[in-house]
């Protein structure tokens, strides 16, 4: 009698199956794949993950979580390898940083045919195939850090953008939302807009390194749009005595040596996300889905400038000094 009833209910559209969910004693089963594992932006996105599978935890929903990327930030076929793997241990959903906006978009269109959802966080997809879009605004993050080199210029001067890789859709938004803001300011000239760090901190410095030699002498700002670029662009400031303000610096992202470079003077700006947030919304937001309920196309997570003058507010230390001891250990 119960069968039949549910078959005339689901035909009349009053209810909806939870197409892929387990029983109700089995986990969902949800690997986060970031684009590396070693940077701290991508601590604080674990942290994130593991925060949201504690509360649904609390709220009777088992969630087994599983945590793993590429080894080097460039490795496009180890990521799709990583994606392709979870497809084949048939877990109920993933959320994913994709590290080439184009590279990843079989694969994630291969997990949707085969039933396995998909959010997408931090770095945009080419593709539709995926529920929801967690990230910060990028584009607008790019455009914060122009208007206040800018204003650290007083609108004049010459300025060195050091890209961070070719394909990575967030830092690719970031860098054009800082070109398209300069061009407000007529004053103000890009003397150098094509060189890339990379996947490390070592080929970021020595690229960094090698813009300094050929302009160092007549940069007066300069724009780095992730933390594994900004944290080198500072260090090779103070090794040819250009640290200390004497070249104006904006970096983004919120790592233990960024901050400190801020605190001392090296660093005048920085344009910080959430990563705790977005781990948390990533998660929540595939469970959600896997759930049957309705969820946002893009869910934004936030951007912050932050500079000396408003670093010490309760709220920017929050962003700062995310609680990773506190999910992660």
């Amino acid at each position: 009698m119960r069968a039949t009833l549910l078959r005339w209910l689901l035909g009349m559209g009053l209810v909806f199956p939870l197409a892929g969910l387990p029983a109700a004693d089995k986990p969902l089963k949800i690997a986060v794949i970031p684009k590396g594992t070693t940077h701290e932006f991508w601590k604080s996105v674990h942290a994130g993950a593991v925060k949201a599978q504690r509360e649904l935890a609390a709220q009777g929903v088992k969630i087994e979580l599983f945590w793993k990327g590429p080894l080097k930030e460039d490795d496009r076929d180890q990521q799709i390898q990583v994606v392709e793997n979870f497809m084949t241990r048939r877990v109920d959903g993933m959320v994913l940083a994709p590290l080439d906006s184009q590279a990843l978009a079989a694969p994630v269109a291969n997990a949707a045919k085969a039933g396995i959802p998909v959010v997408i966080f931090d770095s945009d997809l080419k593709s539709d195939q995926y529920v929801s879009f967690v990230a910060t605004d990028n584009y607008q993050g790019g455009c914060l850090a122009a208007e206040h080199l800018a204003k650290l210029l007083n609108g004049q001067g010459n300025v060195i953008l050091l890209r961070y890789a070719v394909g990575s859709a967030s830092t690719e938004a970031r860098e054009a939302g800082f070109l398209d803001t300069l061009r407000k300011h007529p004053g103000l000239k890009v003397i150098s807009s094509d060189q890339y760090g990379g996947a490390t901190r070592e080929t970021a410095y020595q690229a960094a390194q090698n813009l300094l030699n050929r302009y160092g002498r007549e940069v007066h700002g300069v724009f780095a749009p992730n933390e594994s670029t900004a944290i080198p662009m500072a260090k090779a400031l103070r090794d040819i005595g250009q640290g200390g303000g004497r070249v104006k610096m904006v970096g983004f992202d919120a790592g233990t040596q960024s901050v400190q470079d801020l605190r001392a003077g090296d660093v005048q700006g920085l344009v910080v996300q959430n990563p705790l947030r977005m781990g948390y919304a990533g998660v929540m937001t595939l469970v959600r889905h896997l759930r049957g309920e309705p969820v946002a196309k893009r869910v934004d997570t936030g951007v912050t400038l932050v500079t000396a003058e408003n670093m010490e507010q309760a709220e920017i230390q929050a962003l700062l000094h995310p609680p990773l001891d506190q999910y992660l250990k």
